[in-house]
């Protein structure tokens, strides 16, 4: 599939959602919802939920519209005329001229929009985009991969005394060389390891062991990932319960089988908790879910009754006091796909629900 085709398909997307919705015109300009029109371009400055250029779809045409700034790096850079969408801007201090362009190029005033409060239709786009392509699933495939040599590789490197943000740094060098962008690094050490699920990296020098993980993000499709690494093999018990951990995971990746319900593969992992005897720690942090165009596109409580669609991004992430399991795996009809995986790393075998896994095991250095 090439991009055209893609965007073809994504548009088609669309406008069946205007169709049923009465709507004239689709204004997407959050982040994750552009990269996923564009087939990957990057709307934005900073790291957040808006970018500053938007994608205007109607029923016969495309188009950009933003501030004289972003104007030539949308075209250059993301290639927005090239695929079709023609550019509207306004000079940057008069940022009412969007709101009057739209309203030129939609006189009815029928545009859904995926922010704000009126006519917001973002969980209509999102869900839409969660069910991934098959030029999707090859480029997350090949970005996780590199996100699984870039942090591995930066942990082979780890020696006693160095920072959390030495090693911090190292990580988020490996993943800027092949073009990875950094949502989220955390890094822990020793004792942290065991006090703090979210884990930001501090001066604090490693003795013993080290948690590495975090969300990064190439073509708009974002991964996430947790290594170990320890000077010294763990402890008979650590060990047991990393492994007791991972079970966790693989039961919530085999439980996500599309046309489930979120929450339905929520209570499974959990009944895996409190089986293996470890019922209390589910509390103590949320378990992750569906990943793609977001760090998250939800965090699965038992509220969410959205259904699994066929081709999803997912990535749990059950902890227990001192350990973590988490890859990004694709989720289709009888099939789960690792997005990151071991590769540098020594690899732990795991069955749960017909499917077989292969874990990270813990570096040791």
């Amino acid at each position: 599939m090439t991009k055209q085709e893609e965007l073809k398909y994504k548009l088609s997307r669309l406008r069946d959602i205007m169709s049923d919705r009465n709507l004239d015109g689709i204004y997407l300009k959050r982040q994750d919802d552009f990269a996923w029109l564009s087939c990957g371009g990057r709307n934005y400055v900073g790291v957040g939920d808006m970018g500053n250029c938007g994608l205007l779809v109607t029923r016969d045409k495309c188009y950009a519209v933003s501030n004289n700034i972003e104007r030539p790096r949308m075209i250059d850079e993301n290639n927005l005329e090239d695929m079709g969408f023609e550019y509207h801007s306004f000079i940057w201090h008069n940022g009412a001229r969007e709101g009057e362009i739209l309203a030129s190029l939609v006189p009815s005033g029928k545009i859904g929009f995926d922010y704000g409060g009126k006519n917001n239709i973002f969980s209509d786009i999102k869900a839409v985009r969660m069910d991934l392509t098959e030029a999707e699933i090859e480029r997350y495939i090949a970005i996780g991969k590199a996100a699984s040599e870039a942090i591995e590789s930066a942990a082979q490197l780890i020696r006693k005394g160095m920072t959390e943000y030495e090693i911090a740094g190292r990580i988020i060098k490996n993943m800027e060389d092949c073009g990875l962008e950094e949502l989220s690094c955390m890094v822990a050490a020793d004792e942290r390891i065991f006090k703090y699920r979210h884990p930001l990296p501090t001066a604090k020098c490693v003795e013993k062991r080290v948690q590495m993980g975090g969300n990064f993000r190439r073509d708009g499709l974002v991964i996430c990932l947790t290594r170990y690494a320890s000077f010294g093999p763990l402890s008979i018990d650590l060990e047991n319960q990393m492994k007791t951990n991972q079970l966790i995971d693989c039961t919530l990746i085999a439980a996500s089988e599309p046309g489930t319900v979120l929450c339905d593969a929520l209570l499974k992992g959990k009944a895996k908790y409190e089986e293996l005897g470890y019922g209390d720690e589910f509390n103590k942090h949320h378990q992750g879910g569906p990943i793609g165009y977001a760090g998250r596109d939800y965090r699965v409580d038992f509220g969410v009754k959205d259904t699994i669609k066929a081709h999803q991004g997912f990535c749990w992430n059950p902890s227990i006091t001192g350990t973590k399991s988490e890859d990004t795996y694709i989720v289709e009809k009888g099939k789960r796909t690792p997005v990151t995986k071991p590769i540098l790393f020594d690899k732990v075998e795991i069955e749960s629900g017909g499917f077989f896994f292969e874990r990270p095991a813990t570096l040791i250095l």
